[in-house]
């Protein structure tokens, strides 16, 4: 069973309904909802969503047969303003109270670096970074504990959690079912490490295959101009590695595609289908 989706905001931001129907259009089942980035008319603060308001939005998903994966909060756990960072755990905190109203079970974030941006930092890999992480991702898992849901956390090669065994540490010292992982190949890879895309792509699933819960789904590409990330099947990434693996995880897992829109989905689709194993 192959279930490929998108994230919802790479199809425009519109309203419930007529995004949903896009996603649908273009033979996608699910997807990764990032509220305000996705739904117009929507610039949520902290304490603002509700019960009614997801429940609106879920069922304009429903109704158009795609299931809400993942409900994007990407927030950075590691923000150096300490009042803002608060702010962002509450604003996190709402949506895992409110993903079962939107019809999900798993809301999404990375694990950030010192700047408020997100923006590379030489201390990102610092141990005190990733304490500091460590503790806001105790206070989010506790929340996700009480509502039956789960965090889904994806490494970048940048951020505090940046490789398959500091995200491994991670899920070792949160001891909890309710964290999942979101493993994205790509966000493991960069210039330097490029050569050695097989152990990226492998060893997630060698270390932690049982908490791997969703897919992210891009490609890359290094020539003159540097390393890009890019669509599904327009890159150098091991697609036929990737798959055989995913295929082997067990059937229905979601696959959702980054870096691509209307434009690219067929041909992100068909690269996909070439690999999976019959």
């Amino acid at each position: 069973m192959k279930r490929i989706g998108a994230r919802a905001h790479d199809y425009g931001k519109l309203a419930a309904d007529e995004l949903a129907a896009k996603l649908a259009s273009n033979n996608l089942c699910c997807a990764q909802l990032a509220l305000n980035a996705a739904i117009e008319g929507l610039s949520l603060k902290p304490g603002q969503l509700n019960p009614g308001l997801a429940w609106d939005i879920g069922q304009a998903f429903q109704r158009n047969g795609i299931q809400i994966a993942v409900l994007g909060c990407y927030i950075n756990p590691i923000h150096p303003d300490l009042t803002v960072r608060a702010g962002l755990i509450e604003f996190f905190k709402d949506h895992l109270r409110h993903v079962r109203d939107l019809g999900g079970s798993l809301v999404g974030l990375e694990t950030g670096t010192p700047n408020a941006d997100y923006s590379a930092h030489p201390d990102t890999g610092s141990e005190e970074n990733f304490q500091a992480m460590l503790r806001t991702m105790e206070q989010l898992v506790a929340e996700a504990e009480l509502h039956g849901v789960k965090v889904a956390v994806e490494a970048v090669t940048h951020h505090t959690t940046s490789t398959p065994e500091k995200m491994k540490r991670l899920l070792d010292e949160i001891q909890s079912t309710n964290l999942v992982v979101i493993h994205d190949p790509v966000n493991l890879i960069n210039a330097d490490n490029a050569a050695d895309q097989a152990r990226m792509i492998e060893e997630p699933f060698q270390l932690y295959g049982d908490r791997i819960k969703i897919i992210h789904a891009k490609d890359f590409s290094i020539d003159d101009g540097g390393y890009k990330q890019i669509p599904t099947g327009f890159g150098i990434l091991d697609y036929e590695r990737l798959c055989r693996l995913i295929h082997a995880a067990g059937p229905g897992m979601s696959i959702l595609l980054e870096e691509s829109g209307p434009e690219t989905v067929g041909h992100c689709i068909a690269h996909i289908d070439k690999y999976w194993p019959a």
